[in-house]
């Protein structure tokens, strides 16, 4: 988190703070709070703290939430007092991580809500942040989410190009894939993408851990859990949204995958008010 936090301040820094040095005497203190400015699930917390404290060690916060909580509008989230040019500095470093995170983490609560009558887990995907992965994967979980692969090096998952350039295998590409995985690396699950019912097959018999059902019809994902009958856990994919999960939710499937809640959440609206 600190190595975060380092490099988003020297972007935003860069030589100097040429505002608040020219116009913030030097001596002067001040308190300000992070307050909730609407309804949503807190994440990042403790990179707004890095950020105040690394700009000045001698800035005192106090925190009030915790990550994973459930915010109302006006709750207070830290109170923040130190050096006034500390304080500015380090306000839109702290403000984006803490907004942009509880972004993240609260559409994935909306997700969770909306499968909680299930016994359907909602996963993150890859479509991350350049560099903030880890960061937004934990966003997830704060929310409620399930986090998949960190990336592709923690599972092995078999997808349509993988399939199509072992399109002459034997005895089929997903049997190959499955096998040449198993002998390269034993100790890793192993997933496989399938478009249609011919392929969940096919990756059943392969002994697949996890099989994918990508942009399959309600009808087709009933279908393929049926075929799967335990013999492997299942998961969703494909064009989700708040609308469709709950129903997509329902046919059974073990988890449902959701590249919205990391690639195209809106940062929740914060705000650090100085006192007056």
């Amino acid at each position: 988190m600190l190595e975060a936090v380092k490099v988003a301040l020297a972007e935003d820094v860069g030589a100097g703070d040429a505002t608040s040095e020219a116009t913030i005497p030097e001596d002067q203190h001040d308190s300000a709070q992070m307050v909730v400015r609407e309804a949503m699930t807190l994440a990042g917390r403790r990179l707004a703290e890095l950020a105040f404290k690394h700009v000045d060690s001698s800035v005192d916060v106090l925190a009030m939430k915790a990550d994973g909580d459930r915010l109302e509008c006006g709750a207070l989230i830290m109170s923040i007092s130190g050096p006034t040019r500390a304080l500015l500095t380090a306000e839109r470093v702290a403000l984006n991580f803490v907004q942009r995170l509880s972004g993240v983490a609260t559409e994935t609560t909306r997700f969770v809500e909306a499968v909680k009558h299930t016994k359907a887990k909602i996963l993150d995907t890859r479509k991350t942040t350049p560099g903030w992965r880890r960061l937004e994967k934990y966003a997830v979980a704060c929310g409620g989410g399930t986090n998949h692969r960190i990336g592709l090096f923690d599972l092995v998952m078999i997808k349509d190009n993988h399939l199509a350039a072992l399109r002459d295998a034997e005895p089929n590409a997903v049997a190959a894939a499955v096998a040449r995985s198993r002998e390269k690396f034993p100790e890793l699950k192993v997933e496989v993408e399938a478009d249609h019912l011919g392929q969940v097959e096919q990756a059943v018999a392969a002994g697949a851990d996890i099989i994918l059902l990508d942009n399959m019809s309600l009808d087709e994902l009933r279908a393929a859990v049926s075929l799967v009958d335990g013999r492997a856990q299942t998961e969703a994919s494909g064009g989700v949204t708040l609308d469709t999960v709950s129903a997509i939710a329902e046919t059974g499937v073990d988890f449902v995958s959701v590249g919205a809640i990391t690639h195209s959440v809106r940062a929740v609206d914060i705000g650090l008010d100085f006192a007056n």
